[in-house]
């Protein structure tokens, strides 16, 4: 490629001749009087970059961005009329004793992460108990407040023709953003290393 060099490219990408034509450009014009020096990025602002990257990613993935489904809290509905449970002195205890009852499985963190209080349960239990009626699959039906609603996802088609309204761990989103900031890092890499190395610094002698 014309002008273009890789035998050293976190120092440049440009071969000699666009260096010295660069240096040569930059030092002859004057940039309306702004004096530009070629210093490198500074580090803290790559390391803010990233880490801004990193927590955006962090926050909204679905491992830790999940909302509660039906299916989530069907055992604790189903929890509520238990002998132990109706004798508790007050609300907090019968919820203590529920949640004490459905502790030990996979769901642990995210109960933990969405706890209800006696009186949510008691507004979503029967939604969630219709629901069970009508053999819906629980986990296409997330908890909003006080009200159990369809989840807003299109996945598959199972074979009995419902659609499958899950939160997959990945989305498009993610992939769609995988490949655009990789593209977008790639080009301002390469469009600073096009520049003549920063251990090259102009004059400014105009």
């Amino acid at each position: 490629m014309s002008n273009w060099s890789f035998d050293s490219p976190l120092r440049t990408l440009s071969d000699e001749e666009k260096i010295r034509k660069d240096e040569k450009l930059w030092e002859d014009d004057n940039l309306g009087g702004v004096h530009e020096d070629n210093n490198p990025v500074p580090a803290p602002v790559v390391w803010l970059v990233a880490l801004t990257v990193v927590t955006a990613f962090a926050i909204t993935f679905p491992l830790w961005g999940q909302r509660p489904t039906a299916a989530l809290y069907e055992p604790y509905v189903n929890s509520m009329d238990k002998p132990e449970v109706l004798a508790a002195k007050d609300d907090k205890e019968a919820m203590a004793k529920i949640v004490e009852m459905n502790k030990g499985t996979p769901n642990d963190a995210l109960l933990e992460r969405h706890p209800l209080s006696m009186d949510d349960l008691r507004m979503i239990a029967p939604q969630i108990k219709a629901l069970e009626a009508k053999g819906a699959h629980m986990h296409d039906f997330e908890v909003v407040g006080d009200q159990v609603v369809t989840a807003n996802f299109e996945g598959n088609y199972r074979p009995d023709g419902s659609r499958i309204r899950q939160q997959p761990w990945w989305d498009k989103g993610y992939t769609i953003d995988v490949f655009y900031l990789s593209y977008f890092f790639l080009a301002v890499f390469t469009m600073i290393k096009r520049l003549p190395p920063t251990s090259w610094q102009p004059k400014h002698d105009h």
